[in-house]
C-alpha cells in the first residue's frame, strides 16, 4: 500500500465519531506545526524527503503526505502524490496568495489565523484575498420571466399567454 493510500484510509476511514474528531484533531495540530514554520521560514526553499521531513517535524510519513495533498492546489508545480514513498523527493514553490485563499475554502480558521501570516502577506493583502473569496462565493440570481412580463420570443404577448403554456 502507498503511503497517500494508507492517508487515505486514515484519514477518511473512521468506525466513530470519536475517533474522527481524535485523528483530526492530532493532525490539526501537526499541520498547523507545519505551516508555521513555512510561513516562518517563506523565503527559503522547503525541500527534503518525505521521511526527513517527518523526522523534523516529529511526525509520521503518512501526515507529510497528508500535509502534501493539502498543499498541493497552493504549489506551483503539482506533486504526483499517488506513487509517493519515504524517499520521494520534496521540493514546494509556494504561491501564498492562492495558499491563503485555499485555506479560507477550506474553513481552516486555525490555519489562517496564524500569526506568521503577518510575516508573509499584509493585512491589506489578506483582506483583499477575503473579499475576493467572499465574492467568489456570492451566488447571483439571473432575473427570471415573470408570468405577467413580455415573452422574451418577441411574439409580444404575455408569457403566460404564449411560452409558459
Amino acid at each position: 500500500m502507498s503511503l497517500f493510500e494508507n492517508w487515505k484510509d486514515m484519514a477518511y476511514k473512521h468506525t466513530s465519531r470519536d475517533t474522527f474528531e481524535k485523528f483530526w484533531g492530532d493532525y490539526a495540530k501537526v499541520e498547523g506545526k507545519i505551516y508555521a514554520n513555512l510561513l516562518e521560514n517563506h523565503e527559503e526553499k522547503f525541500e527534503g524527503t518525505v521521511k526527513g521531513l517527518a523526522e523534523k517535524f516529529e511526525t509520521t510519513n503518512e501526515y507529510i503526505v497528508g500535509f502534501l495533498d493539502g498543499i498541493n492546489e497552493s504549489i506551483k508545480e503539482g506533486m504526483d502524490l499517488e506513487g509517493a514513498t519515504e524517499d520521494t523527493a520534496v521540493s514546494l514553490e509556494v504561491n501564498y496568495e492562492k495558499l491563503f485563499f485555499n485555506m479560507l475554502e477550506a474553513r481552516a480558521d486555525y490555519l489562517y489565523n496564524l500569526p506568521q501570516w503577518a510575516g508573509v502577506l499584509s493585512v491589506e493583502e489578506r483582506e483583499n484575498i477575503v473579499k475576493k473569496f467572499k465574492k467568489s462565493k456570492t451566488v447571483v440570481n439571473e432575473n427570471k420571466v415573470g408570468r405577467n412580463d413580455p415573452c422574451p420570443c418577441g411574439s409580444g404577448k404575455k408569457h403566460k399567454k404564449c411560452c409558459l403554456k
